[in-house]
């Protein structure tokens, strides 16, 4: 049985746009997303700023039982099994995973339910409450609709969940429960109560007067990050049963790792330890080193502590200056919270087929941390990308990294 993992199709559903062509020109571009957000603002949320996905078409038929995470999800799983063509209708439905990473599940839905409930009553509950709420059912939702049987998953690891769930459906491929899985993250977290605790703790960029400018990733200015919402699902096989179907794989899936801090609740550790033995885990499973590698997808949140950490992180690893290219595409999006690392993957994957890496948007002047470490700023820059890392982390610890290969 191959080791080799292949990634075979992307769907994609962010603020830059609904679809992988739509969200790979914004982010190329280095166009943020950022806009006052009228919602927040009507509920009175302390910051106003968000990154939205753009409307959909009008909601029909059972759709409107789905939190807007689940809506996400099934229409990036629609285009990425496209792109792999993959026709459920041909498959065995026992040898097809499903695993989806969110930090909040349907909290949306909690929160409208909620508001009903206190101001209304029970009576005014709607009966689909706990099925689009509950973290569970974003997966149970498109395994119903893709009428899979085999594993269906749901983690949640905040910020890397669905880093998590591409490296738990590695897992289950080369464990042979599946010959194919529909892995990534989703989330719709850009609500009153998300964006009230949020900017409580400080996280959030109070750039209410220059939106576009408010999530700076690196930047010696940053101020936090701008709440976005997302979904990025990657189809992932091995590689021989791709061979098997004549499916040409976008990238190989080379190596992942791992790791929790046992520092503090929501800080990195100072020195990034955890990140850096998660890089070592991937790069050990790849069968590669730290001096392979071409460019990393950064985690980049545009907060003061996170991108200090993961620079100083890289710094170690990579020394200053002639590593690897980074960049950091929240600028673009905005952070997607449970999404993010699925969308940054899908990102990773089109800068290895592309030759291309995007801009990180709004940097323009390095901090002492930053300072010496080869940030992609300005313009997207063509690049031969052999090996590339992306990097999740999130509340808890959790430090998450793929290596990713061309094929």
């Amino acid at each position: 049985m191959s080791e080799d993992i292949a990634v075979t199709g992307i769907g994609l559903v962010t603020p830059g746009g609904i679809g992988t062509e739509e969200t790979w020109r914004a982010v190329c571009a280095g166009r943020a997303t950022a806009r006052t957000d009228p919602l927040l603002a009507d509920a009175g949320a302390p910051v106003r700023l968000s990154c939205r996905v753009p409307p959909q078409e009008r909601v029909r038929g059972r759709l409107w039982r789905f939190d807007p995470a689940t809506r996400f999800l099934l229409t990036a799983a629609r285009e990425a099994l496209a792109s792999a063509r993959l026709d459920p209708a041909e498959w065995t439905p026992g040898r097809v995973a499903v695993v989806v990473g969110t930090a909040a599940g349907g909290i949306g839905t909690l929160e409208t339910q909620h508001r009903k409930l206190l101001t209304s009553g029970p009576g005014a509950l709607s009966p689909m409450t706990l099925p689009a709420f509950l973290p569970n059912m974003a997966a149970g939702q498109l395994a119903l609709e893709l009428g899979s049987t085999g594993p269906s998953l749901q983690t949640s690891t905040a910020c890397a969940s669905g880093t998590t769930a591409i490296i738990t459906a590695c897992l289950l491929l080369r464990a042979g429960a599946c010959d194919i899985a529909v892995a990534g993250g989703t989330d719709a977290m850009v609500t009153p109560l998300c964006a009230s605790a949020f900017a409580k703790m400080g996280a959030l960029s109070r750039r209410e007067r220059d939106p576009g400018g408010a999530s700076r990733p690196f930047d010696l200015d940053r101020d936090g990050f701008v709440l976005g919402e997302g979904c990025g699902v990657l189809i992932l096989e091995r590689a021989d049963h791709a061979a098997a179907r004549s499916v040409r794989p976008t990238a190989l899936l080379a190596g992942y790792g791992a790791t929790g801090d046992a520092h503090h609740p929501t800080a990195p550790h100072p020195e990034g330890a955890g990140l850096r033995a998660a890089t070592g885990e991937a790069l050990a499973r790849a069968g590669r080193t730290p001096g392979e590698v071409d460019h990393i997808n950064a985690h980049g949140t545009s907060t003061a502590l996170n991108d200090a950490v993961e620079a100083t992180a890289i710094r170690k690893l990579y020394g200053c200056g002639g590593g690897p290219s980074v960049t950091s595409a929240k600028g673009v999006l905005g952070h997607t919270m449970g999404a993010a690392g699925a969308i940054e993957a899908a990102l990773t994957v089109l800068s290895i087929a592309r030759a291309t890496v995007p801009p990180t948007a709004n940097f323009t002047t390095p901090d002492d941390a930053t300072a010496g470490i080869d940030i992609v700023r300005t313009a997207a820059r063509p690049q031969r990308v052999r090996l590339a890392l992306s990097h999740s982390l999130g509340f808890g610890g959790h430090n998450t990294v793929l290596a990713l290969t061309g094929v």
